[in-house]
């Protein structure tokens, strides 16, 4: 018999009914304490507290989700679900986990490090070269970066007719490694690019701790197509830095890196036609002074007649040579100039400047989206979702 304003149920009933209300109020929740009691069971399932100074909460997961080394008095950023066990013990069913703060970070990296040197996944016999015919170029990063802008932009600068293909990625996070793999397989699948590069820019230690994810530092190793990464500044050091093929110290450094410099290229150039030219007209001057007693025995209008001609038709051609490859080049550099003026009106920070907005996050309701404008990030959360009609 139940009292007045109470509701008589089974424990099962119980438990399933504070199972929804815990998923509708709490659907995922992100944690941050300090790990104890971290254990591995069957080599399956992974369970560990995550505390406080006042309080303790049991969580649980699965070791494949386990993608850093973890241990006791870590500090850890958890993201799972509440929920209510058959057996009457609240738990966190942990997805996502991390280490956070300087010290904890320090930590983890050092201990896969070592996990994955023993491997020999850091191995330099391994690492492949920057193609030296590169012309298709597949980029990971955030389109919305500053370091994004700096590589493209000397891209640009530096030698025409690169063709970047850009895979827009979170790089920072705990969904940027999953991401930053998909983007990964799509290259790797598609196989139209020569090299792959991974772009961050500056950060802090938690900011580039999605670049030592363990199944990432993999994914990198893995890649069929070389892969360069410019992760931080030039003091950081991420794990899939080690794993990648080739290493920059900047996102500007790796398009140096990539591309090679028009000025210089252009002075090479003439360089080696002028020594062309001295090449050839050295060699007549040679051989008309080795064969200067046979010459003598030739009467002086015979020699004007044929033998002067002929060198400065040689000269009159290597002149002509220079100015057409003069010619080329600043034809280049022009079709160069109009792809720049043409990037530059795709950029989405021009759009933003006209008005428009970006608009980020699963549409649907009672989901929270976010809204970029040129000097705005709205988080906003959609109430309804109505058929626009269209205007012909």
């Amino acid at each position: 018999m139940s009292s007045a304003g109470s509701i008589q149920m089974t424990p099962t009933e119980l438990v399933l009914a504070v199972n929804q209300t815990l998923e509708y109020a709490y659907s995922s929740v992100t944690v941050v304490g300090e790990m104890a009691s971290f254990k591995v069971n069957q080599g399956k399932w992974v369970f560990f507290d995550l505390k406080d100074e006042e309080s303790s909460v049991p969580c649980f997961m699965t070791l494949w989700s386990l993608r850093q080394p973890l241990e006791d008095g870590m500090k850890v950023m958890v993201r799972g679900t509440p929920k209510l066990t058959k057996w009457g013990k609240f738990s966190l069913t942990v997805d996502t986990v991390q280490p956070v703060g300087e010290g904890s970070l320090r930590k983890a990296f050092e201990m896969l490090k070592k996990k994955l040197e023993k491997e020999g996944l850091f191995d330099p016999a391994k690492k492949r070269k920057i193609p030296e015919d590169l012309t298709r170029l597949g980029v990971i990063s955030s389109v919305q970066a500053a370091g994004y802008a700096d590589f493209i932009k000397i891209i640009n600068a530096r030698w025409g007719g690169m063709k970047v293909q850009v895979a827009h990625t979170q790089v920072q996070g705990m969904d940027a490694p999953d991401q930053i793999m998909r983007a990964l397989k799509y290259f790797n699948e598609r196989g139209e690019v020569q090299m792959i590069a991974i772009l961050r820019g500056g950060g802090s230690a938690d900011d580039l701790a999605c670049f030592n994810d363990e199944q990432l530092v993999r994914a990198v190793a893995a890649s069929k197509i070389p892969v360069i990464c410019d992760i931080g500044h030039e003091v950081d050091e991420s794990l899939s830095d080690l794993a990648c093929d080739v290493r920059a110290s900047t996102p500007s450094n790796a398009a140096e890196m990539l591309t090679r410099d028009r000025a210089e290229e252009l002075t090479k150039v003439r360089r080696a036609m002028m020594k062309t030219s001295q090449v050839v007209v050295n060699g007549a001057e040679t051989a008309r002074e080795a064969n200067r007693d046979k010459v003598k025995k030739i009467s002086h209008g015979i020699l004007i007649k044929y033998i002067e001609p002929e060198l400065s038709k040689i000269r009159e051609n290597m002149v002509g040579v220079l100015k057409n490859i003069e010619r080329v080049l600043s034809e280049r550099e022009n079709y160069v100039k109009q792809k720049i003026v043409m990037l530059g009106a795709l950029n989405p920070e021009v759009v933003l400047r006209q008005g428009y907005a970006i608009l980020s996050g699963k549409i649907s309701p009672g989901n929270d989206v976010k809204i970029t404008t040129y000097d705005a990030e709205i988080i906003a959360s959609v109430k309804k979702i109505l058929e626009r009609k269209k205007y012909e």
